[in-house]
């Protein structure tokens, strides 16, 4: 069955970096499109940003565009999510995601907290 398994969040400062790995079973990896969500308290789930299988090809939301940089490596089936200059208002849970049509599949999130 598909697992996901987040894992890398925690406590830093405003300004500081963590990295957010996702380990991914269950389904051919490399041929998914993979994503990243997030979910701040009292507010809707939102993407964060996605690669693509061919090519590699990513796309972020305008909030972390130029701080946020996703990767995959499809050899280990994980996919990362590199968070630089990190700001109060990233404050949330992450949560690893992929649309196998019919089913998406979640991971169970992991908590970053940014506070100074």
């Amino acid at each position: 069955q598909v697992q996901l398994v987040e894992s890398g969040g925690g406590l830093v400062q405003p300004g500081g970096s963590l990295r957010l790995t996702c380990a991914a079973s269950g389904f051919t990896f490399w041929s998914y499109t993979m994503k990243w969500y997030r979910q701040a308290p009292g507010k809707e789930r939102e993407l964060v940003a996605a690669i693509f299988p061919a090519g590699g090809s990513t796309n972020y939301a305008s909030s972390v565009k130029g701080r946020f940089t996703i990767s995959r490596d499809n050899v280990k089936n994980q996919v990362y999510l590199q968070m630089n200059s990190l700001k109060l208002e990233d404050t949330a849970v992450y949560y690893c995601n992929v649309l196998r049509t019919p089913f998406e599949y979640w991971g169970q999130g992991t908590q970053v907290t940014v506070s100074s």
